[in-house]
């Protein structure tokens, strides 16, 4: 959760337990409709101790969340995404790699991107959903101010002026 670049989960099998908080700490999780998904642990008289009970209500609610962890259940790819535990769902291939697939396309979409924003506007978003809009919002405008003394910046304003793609270096 904390690597300071985008992360993606592909989920074309099964991530029970600590398979799925291992995907509630990435930033975006894919999944194949086949995929079974679930915190099981209360099953085996534990909880999900690798941040299941923080991290899978942040992402689908306090009330489903202790629903899901209460009983045990699993879901499928079209249920996670129905409740919003997963970005995208896939029907499954042949080669059994749909939502690896899908989620390298989505790295492909983020690549082009300059790395100094990229990693500032993750730590915005990690940062900001802990505290009040406004604290949010001055997280925002530091993160921001870290962008603007940056090559990358003055070659995205050049290569736009231009009308071609930047070549982006991190500085």
């Amino acid at each position: 959760a904390n690597l300071p670049v985008p992360t993606i989960a592909a989920i074309d099998g099964t991530a029970l337990g600590g398979g799925l908080e291992l995907a509630l700490a990435c930033d975006i999780r894919v999944a194949a409709s086949s995929a079974k998904m679930g915190l099981v642990e209360t099953k085996l008289a534990i909880i999900p101790g690798a941040g299941g009970t923080q991290r899978l209500p942040r992402t689908i609610g306090v009330s489903l969340a202790k629903e899901l962890i209460f009983s045990a259940r699993t879901v499928d790819g079209e249920e996670a995404k129905s409740i919003g535990l997963i970005s995208h769902v896939v029907e499954q291939n042949e080669a059994g790699d749909a939502a690896y697939r899908r989620a390298l396309a989505l790295a492909r979409e983020f690549l082009p991107q300059g790395p100094v924003a990229m990693r500032v506007a993750k730590l915005a978003i990690n940062q900001g959903m802990e505290v009040d809009l406004v604290t949010g919002l001055a997280i925002e405008e530091a993160c921001y101010a870290q962008t603007i003394p940056t090559k990358d910046r003055i070659e995205g304003l050049l290569a736009f002026k231009e009308k071609r793609p930047p070549r982006y270096k991190g500085e």
